[in-house]
């Protein structure tokens, strides 16, 4: 029975943001670590709040598990002379595994036999591996920004205060910076900041509590749900869902403690999200509204500590509130005073980045972008596209904008609506932004579709094209996540829009701002599109074999690959999938450097050859017919009737004959049938069972 392990790193506070990720990879990154160190242990639980990072694993053993290292070293023909003497490889391999030559074992692998040194290595104590591995895997943790303090040459989150550090109810001494490790712990910073001795997890789980800290963020999060909840039913209404805010808040205090406070009803006159706004992302308070789903004059704060009188906090905040939302009124009516479309002048001034010149030549590129895809999905929606176009960056320059960024697009809308525009061009300025985050809602109108997909491939082509490509998980003008927005709007509305032509179209408007040449950034911007469709089907479960087999024939049509890969994935069930897909491998191999020919029918000399050019004749008419369609289930029901005439046809016909007009004739087939195939999928690609 092994013992627990505790350990506990007490910091400054660590942004929120921050924790979720770092308990997710100590859950991963520990266990993996202790088993590497050959150290059996049971559970690991993983819990923080904003002031610490802790850990606890069960039944970790006393010490080391035994083990045998061994180690391959030279080749026995080279380690041996004629005369069976040891070489110097020998000699050296031999001593540096402080062994006789004599000691070396001979062991056969598949390349030969080998000199090999066995050294079986006793465990060492899991107190003294703790103080040695401890200390390089706390600052191992990544975290999205880390920093220095003082004059100590370490990095981490924020400044690190205290560690605790218990094996067995027994303190594991180790150094980082100037903190010592230790048997304590410390409570809430402001209601119980004194120091306490934890020997167990269930000690220092009482011990944390009984000083105003709740360690285990599941429950901090159920108690702020369980208590907001309360709060709001109290002033007649329910909180508004917000799973993002309640996450935050989870990490942002150790001890919840819940308020309600209210604000002047004449504020519910703003439109709903700038006060949703102004509560949730700026305060961090939870809205409050009835059972239709209004807002009600309430808000629920959580706190980090238990008040000693709640209504001096709720005013507190009511009085924060009350100045933000004064404010959000000023700008409100401030900005109405002006027409929007004067924002639009405005941005000859705005520059969108030094390379790209400014917002309102990018408004004009994608301008030209937004009326080529409206010929092509709608001509009818031609002068509502362009002028929601040209109003759709304009909110940029309103004073609400700027102080609440996150209301681009919703203030336009509300602008365009107040200002008689037409409802449609007001919800395409909305709609243009979205998706605003990955799985986000996707533009319903057709219009607002056409706008974003314009803006954003305008975005990301520009972006390619003056050398501001993502790396690694560099992303910073999130253009993966614009790329994905583009896919997926195309994919909702099903339109038969040409990868090739957007990018072609988008790169014509900006000719004067490249900074590289047009095919290479062509190129590019292709392959990461395709790349990020690529890694969406196959993260929605499409087998990659599918997915790979599907875009190396062609990705430049999103609906139609989405189309092909369905008919494909069903195909897989068919009974003549496995043996058709081995033929097809066969076909493609013999056909490499074959440059094409037509089919000769009088210079077939077997029955077999006979037979699979004439079922080929009755069903390739059909098959290409429902290719044509984009029937492509009807089309591989069809070609899988091929499938016993190949067969025949590869058990007698020597595809590769002497005579060279036989060859080549017997190739014409074969191609003429492969060229169906790829019409659908690359199928040499599709893995089979056997």
């Amino acid at each position: 029975m092994g013992k627990e392990l505790l350990l506990e790193i007490g910091t400054e506070e660590i942004p929120a943001a921050f924790l979720p990720k770092t308990i997710r990879h100590i859950e991963e990154v520990l266990p993996r670590e202790l088993s590497r160190l050959h150290i059996p242990h049971g559970t690991v639980k993983v819990m923080a709040t904003p002031r610490r990072i802790f850990a606890a694993v069960s039944d970790l053993a006393e010490r080391q598990e035994d083990r045998v290292e061994e180690k391959l070293g030279p080749a026995v023909r080279v380690a041996f002379d004629e005369s069976g003497n040891p070489t110097k490889a020998a000699a050296g391999f031999a001593r540096g595994q402080g062994l006789d030559v004599a000691q070396l074992e001979r062991i056969v692998t598949d390349k030969g036999e080998y000199l090999a040194a066995r050294k079986n290595i006793a465990g060492e104590s899991t107190s003294f591996i703790l103080a040695s591995f401890l200390p390089g895997f706390i600052l191992s943790i990544p975290f999205q920004k880390s920093m220095r303090w003082m004059d100590l040459d370490i990095r981490f989150a924020r400044p690190i205060h205290w560690i605790l550090a218990v094996f067995g109810g027994e303190a594991v001494s180790f150094r980082i910076g100037n903190i010592e490790s230790g048997g304590t712990s410390r409570g809430h910073r402001f209601m119980s900041p004194g120091e306490f001795e934890a020997a167990s997890l269930e000690e220092y789980l009482r011990e944390t509590r009984e000083r105003f800290v709740i360690v285990d963020p599941e429950e901090r999060r159920l108690i702020i749900r369980r208590e907001a909840a309360r709060a709001a039913e109290s002033a007649g209404g329910r909180v508004l869902d917000n799973t993002d805010l309640l996450e935050e808040v989870t990490y942002l205090v150790e001890y919840p403690s819940v308020i309600c406070g209210g604000f002047d009803r004449a504020f519910l006159d703003l439109p709903r999200e700038v006060l949703v706004t102004s509560m949730m992302k700026h305060q961090k308070y939870f809205a409050v509204v009835d059972d239709e789903g209004n807002l009600l004059p309430y808000f629920v704060t959580v706190n980090n500590t238990e008040p000693r009188n709640p209504a001096v906090v709720a005013a507190g905040n009511e009085k924060v509130l009350r100045a933000r939302l004064t404010d959000a009124r000023f700008f409100f009516e401030e900005d109405r005073k002006k027409p929007l479309e004067q924002g639009l002048e405005a941005l000859k001034n705005v520059v969108f980045h030094s390379l790209m010149g400014t917002s309102y030549e990018k408004v004009m590129r994608f301008r030209k972008l937004a009326a080529s895809i409206t010929e092509k999905v709608n001509p009818e929606l031609a002068s509502t596209v362009d002028r929601a176009v040209l109003l759709c960056k304009a909110d940029l320059e309103t004073q609400m904008v700027y102080e609440f960024p996150e209301l681009q697009g919703v203030m336009g809308r509300e602008y365009a609506l107040l200002q008689g525009e037409d409802p449609a061009v007001a919800r395409a300025v909305y709609e243009h932004y979205l998706p605003v985050q990955a799985g986000g809602d996707l533009p319903e109108s057709d219009i607002g579709a056409i706008v974003g997909i314009a803006d954003k491939t305008d975005t990301i082509t520009a972006c390619f094209g003056v050398n501001l490509i993502p790396t690694g998980t560099a992303d910073p003008y999130a253009l993966r996540r614009q790329a994905l927005g583009v896919i997926n709007i195309i994919l909702n509305k099903n339109w038969r829009l040409s990868l090739d032509d957007l990018v072609d179209q988008s790169l014509a408007t900006m000719t004067s701002i490249l900074k590289r040449p047009v095919e290479e950034t062509r190129s590019d911007v292709l392959d990461f599109f395709r790349g990020r469709f690529e890694n969406q089907l196959i993260s929605q479960g499409h087998p990659y074999d599918v997915v790979d087999a599907v875009l190396s024939t062609g990705g430049n049509d999103l609906v139609d690959s989405a189309a092909r890969i369905e008919a494909v994935e069903v195909f897989k069930n068919h009974p003549d999938f496995e043996p058709l897909v081995t033929a097809f491998k066969r076909i493609v191999n013999i056909l490499k450097g074959f440059d094409g020919g037509t089919i000769d029918e009088t210079l077939f000399e077997s029955d077999a050859e006979k037979n699979l050019y004439e079922t080929y004749r009755n069903i390739g008419g059909e098959a290409g017919t429902a290719l044509d369609e984009d029937d492509y289930r009807e089309a591989l029901s069809l070609l899988a009737r091929l499938r016993k005439p190949v067969d025949a046809f590869f058990e007698s016909v020597l595809v590769m004959a002497d005579d060279e007009r036989i060859r080549s004739n017997r190739l014409a087939l074969l191609a003429d049938m492969a060229e169906l195939f790829f019409r659908v999928a690359d199928f040499s690609k599709l893995v089979t069972d056997h």
